[in-house]
């Protein structure tokens, strides 16, 4: 049975949402999980469940007491053996457990994955690849979403070609299509990294050349390669919008009865909207690059998008898209033109 290594500390929002999310998806799917964290917390929280004793079963609580608290500098993480995330990892790590999931100090869980788990040889740097609403029924891709935030244009070659395979192999995209975020669609624009980056991946066949912030959302790429800093602040704007929009509808709806009748009329519309632009549908960020799949998750998840983070280090898992990465960076990069 597959095994998942659950980080159950650091989050904003304690033990809760981690272990509610981990039952939920116990009961959806057939795997185990080594719940790491105090005992003292998980326990509790677990007995308050009621979850059956089958469901029970396929749990194992790892007690340590330490964990990397999000002030501190994911420096240290490498040095302190008995926080929840270096235990998760060690799992991984010794292959006891399959993929880590982590909702706790991101920079921490990155640090851990690419020291303890290791690099793909001939991948650059790791990246975080998230997955964002789209006006058609898929979501694009966008990476690196905060992990490097001074990248070199090679760099973003690799991030396009780790894109380009977790689109295909774990969304299920036929022929992904990958842009290279910039100022504008025109070759010439960008800045000295997007212009540099832009020779190299035109030699490409899945490049479809600069895209702007706009397309992230309207489906006319899959794939959308920037480096950490300019991905993170798109994430986070993103959010921002969504909760914003979200908020708006609400206090409009209340001004007046027409609009309540308009609402309720039009309930499963707002439905649909609502899940297409919650980010806990989407679960965590995988980390591309590193050996074996590693999940991250939004500090603030609730258990939704825990359930749904766990989801995804099983669909990684299933698809062997690490093991997919580390062939093509095996072979020659311009092999993966042929593809």
């Amino acid at each position: 049975m597959m095994r998942i290594a659950v980080d159950a500390m650091g989050a904003d929002n304690g033990v809760t949402p981690i272990v509610c999310g981990v039952l939920e998806s116990l009961k959806q799917r057939e795997f185990s999980v080594f719940l790491v964290g105090d005992e003292n917390l998980i326990k509790p929280c677990l007995d308050s469940q009621s979850a059956s004793a089958t469901i029970l079963q396929r749990i194992e609580i790892v007690h340590t007491q330490d964990f990397i608290k999000m002030t501190e500098s994911a420096s240290t993480a490498n040095k302190r053996k008995d926080t929840s995330i270096y235990q998760a990892i060690g799992f991984v790590k010794n292959s006891e457990a399959q993929a880590c999931v982590s909702a706790g100090h991101s920079g921490a869980t990155m640090s851990l994955a690419t020291l303890q788990i290791g690099r793909i040889n001939g991948v650059s740097r790791p990246a975080i690849c998230t997955c964002m609403p789209t006006i058609t029924s898929n979501p694009s891709v966008i990476l690196d979403a905060g992990a490097n935030t001074d990248c070199k244009p090679e760099y973003l070659v690799d991030f396009a070609i780790m894109g380009y395979h977790y689109a295909r192999n774990v969304l299920g995209y036929s022929a992904p299509r990958i842009g290279l975020l910039s100022n504008g669609e025109e070759d010439s624009k960008g800045n000295e990294l997007t212009k540099q980056t832009f020779q190299l991946l035109k030699e490409y066949s899945f490049f479809r050349g600069n895209v702007e912030g706009s397309d992230i959302f309207n489906g006319s790429v899959d794939v959308i390669v920037c480096d950490g800093f300019m991905g993170n602040l798109v994430l986070k704007a993103s959010e921002g919008v969504a909760s914003s929009i979200n908020t708006i509808l609400k206090q409009e709806i209340k001004k007046s009865f027409l609009s309540i009748l308009g609402s309720l009329l039009a309930k499963s519309a707002f439905k649909s909207l609502k899940l297409k632009i919650d980010y806990a549908e989407y679960g965590g960020a995988p980390l591309l690059g590193v050996k074996k799949p590693v999940i991250i998750s939004h500090g603030k998840s609730n258990a939704r998008a825990m359930e749904c983070a766990i989801y995804q280090a099983l669909d990684a898992c299933d698809s062997k898209i690490c093991e997919t990465i580390t062939e093509v960076f095996a072979d020659s990069k311009i092999s993966a033109t042929k593809i």
